[in-house]
């Protein structure tokens, strides 16, 4: 019963609608009717401006961060580590949920991408810095949040199975489904893509800008 307290407490904590909260306070909007209509740090980004995009994306982060940290509550997972990261994978995933179906939001979300991170960096710090790094890698590239998004949660079955060879069937399985489920949530970004009709971030401009006008002169 402790644990599935946990768990629900951890969806409830997953779903604190941090972009509409900030969209509805600072600019009297509903942060879903605009952009993509996603209430996520991307799309935060995209409509609010980088300083707020900022802070969602940091909220969103500690949403997963202390859902995973609910196992210290329980004593017996403090010392039985297959057990601990069975729980933590179970808690991280249900504030995953929370924010991609968000009960305090009619269970319209954000892709969980943020809070994705926010749980691996709890789990796995190691692993979450490599993931994270493919993802500035290629947001400085290309300024697309949903590729770098998708690049940096494919880098996390690499890391775990190949390049740190995790033996733990539970977080192997986990790896696999946090980059379908990534891949999964970003569908129309995906197309998008194809078509070349997504947007960019308003981060670097100045420096596409500035290549745009080399080529020119």
């Amino acid at each position: 019963m402790k644990e599935l307290s946990l768990i629900l407490l951890a969806y409830l904590i997953g779903s604190i609608p941090t972009a509409l909260i900030i969209s509805r306070r600072f600019f009297g909007i509903d942060i879903r009717d605009y952009g993509s209509g996603n209430m996520g740090a991307t799309n935060t980004f995209r409509v609010l401006g980088s300083k707020y995009g900022t802070i969602v994306m940091v909220m969103d982060i500690l949403k997963g961060v202390v859902a995973v940290g609910l196992y210290n509550f329980i004593p017996f997972y403090l010392n039985h580590e297959l057990e601990r990261t069975n729980f933590m994978i179970g808690l991280g995933m249900a504030a995953v949920l929370g924010h991609i179906f968000p009960v305090f939001a009619n269970f319209k979300g954000g892709k969980g991408v943020a809070t994705l991170f926010g749980m691996l960096l709890a789990m796995q710090p190691v692993v979450a810095v490599s993931c994270v790094g493919v993802f500035l890698f290629v947001l400085y590239l290309t300024r697309y949040v949903s590729l770098s998004s998708i690049l940096g949660a494919i880098m996390l079955p690499v890391s775990v199975l190949w390049i740190w060879n995790e033996h733990e069937i539970m977080y192997r399985i986990f790896a696999l489904l946090v980059a379908c489920l990534v891949i999964f949530t970003h569908q129309k970004n995906i197309g998008r893509l194809i078509k070349g009709v997504e947007s960019r971030i308003p981060i670097l401009k100045y420096r596409d800008r500035r290549k745009i006008r080399r080529r020119q002169s």
